[in-house]
């Protein structure tokens, strides 16, 4: 179900930069640039991922390949995360996260696991942006 009057939550607002629109998703940068972490946010009132219609279903899950393919290839995790949890914010939102033996909490889960902090510089959010926001 797509809603019309769509708000991200605060929390992700908080806690992300804004990139823009892949084809079915809201794609947002964890402000925490210790582990490469995107998030996509569909529009949607449903909370779980597995509900959506089976199109839209597809099509976020296609952005998440997108963001995945982007992690590996250019820079070269050597694994990605994929998750919806929403115990914290309710709203649909998929973590991607490119993860590798020398992230600072591997081989733990970032959640929880992630005491460095350090944001984005805006040259580094402008070439995230260039490299999988296609407007």
């Amino acid at each position: 179900m797509v809603m019309t009057d769509f708000i991200l939550h605060p929390r992700l607002l908080a806690d992300c930069h804004q990139l823009g629109r892949l084809s079915a998703s809201h794609l947002l940068l964890h402000r925490n640039a210790a582990v490469p972490w995107l998030i996509l946010v569909p529009e949607t009132d449903l909370a779980n991922l597995l509900n959506l219609p089976i199109a839209q279903r597809d099509a976020v899950l296609a952005d998440c390949k997108h963001v995945s393919d982007y992690l590996t290839a250019v820079l070269k995790c050597t694994k990605v995360n994929v998750a919806w949890i929403g115990n914290l914010v309710p709203q649909l939102h998929v973590h991607v996260i490119g993860r590798s033996p020398t992230d600072p909490c591997w081989p733990k889960p970032v959640w929880g696991h992630l005491s460095e902090v350090c944001d984005y510089t805006s040259d580094e959010v402008d070439a995230i942006l260039a490299a999988l926001v296609n407007d």
